[in-house]
């Protein structure tokens, strides 16, 4: 990795942190350590963390670019607010709770150069064990992927691509691949589509934004695409506090994308799917394998309408 100046650079990487201090830090000294040959600017985005997260980083990386913001402004918005002042060619948006692999930002960056028809790419994610995270992509949901969720076929059969077709079940991210949706832990797309695009859209907060992102590329007919050279330990969620908090913020999230995305007479029946779903797991919670599933699961029935009625967005 060359450490650039900023008008040096040919690659931005964006962290946005939350209450994450370990994590983060782990997350950038790997980056740093791992990305390959690619000229980088580095900024971590703080979003008023408690822990001191944004004194640490800027202590212990004084070459980055730290921004101490005095309040959370979400995922989106704090994207938004660094890429505005982008110059670079690229953009890359990384987790705090990721740890890069060698020559993941490098081989990401190769793919994207060699596919230009992709618009936004992104690489394989696995677990601390090693194992695959399915979560660095999905497939955009429909009345059938909803029916399946709601009657439980993707956690009884995963890996099946009909009864499991937003996990794409049974890929195992180990193939080039167009996709849907690239997951914002691990996201490259030319500064010019992102501006071309308009960045997220302010009314997601956390969750669905890379998602609506990559749902818009599509329609001017751009192909998100997968390549397992790039890959990343990626925790998941761990900036999303309690379980049940992240149900809810996952499940608003989803109801925002149907809104958005899904045609007048369909979106109501995604609708109810979705509250059919909850109704059937606050069903099964005397059944769940822990508490915090159980909660979880409660929780999201409780906060409904919370979630059915989705992020509010401006006009």
């Amino acid at each position: 990795m060359h450490s650039a100046q900023p008008s040096d650079a040919e690659l931005t990487v964006i962290i946005v942190s939350y209450n994450t201090r370990d994590l983060t830090l782990k997350a950038v000294e790997t980056l740093l350590k791992n990305a390959g040959d690619v000229a980088m600017r580095v900024v971590v985005f703080d979003n008023a963390s408690a822990d001191g997260s944004a004194e640490a980083v800027a202590g212990a990386f004084p070459d980055i670019e730290v921004i101490a913001n005095d309040k959370n402004l979400g995922f989106a918005a704090a994207n938004n607010l660094v890429a505005a002042q982008t110059q670079t060619e690229w953009l890359l948006l990384l987790n705090p709770d990721t740890e890069t692999h060698p020559n993941a930002v490098e081989n990401l960056l190769a793919f994207s150069r060699a596919h230009p028809e992709a618009g936004i790419t992104g690489g394989r994610t696995v677990f601390p064990d090693g194992s695959l995270n399915p979560a660095s992509c999905w497939q955009k949901m429909t009345v059938w992927s909803l029916l399946c969720r709601a009657i439980g076929l993707p956690a009884l059969i995963p890996n099946s691509r009909l009864l499991n077709p937003e996990a794409i079940g049974g890929w195992r991210r180990d193939s080039v691949r167009t996709v849907d949706i690239v997951v914002g832990c691990f996201f490259m797309i030319p500064t010019r589509i992102w501006r071309e695009l308009g960045g997220f859209r302010s009314h997601y907060f956390m969750y669905g934004e890379e998602a609506d992102l990559c749902l818009r590329a599509a329609k001017r007919g751009y192909r998100p695409m997968i390549t397992p050279d790039a890959q990343i330990m990626h925790l998941a969620g761990a900036a999303s506090g309690e379980r049940a908090d992240q149900s809810v913020a996952v499940s608003k999230a989803k109801a925002t994308l149907i809104r958005d995305h899904w045609s007048r007479p369909l979106a109501p029946i995604g609708l109810f799917l979705m509250w059919l779903t909850a109704l059937v797991r606050r069903a099964g919670a005397p059944f769940a394998g822990d508490e915090q599933q159980r909660q979880a699961k409660i929780i999201g029935w409780r906060k409904r309408r919370e979630w059915l009625a989705g992020y509010w967005k401006d006009s």
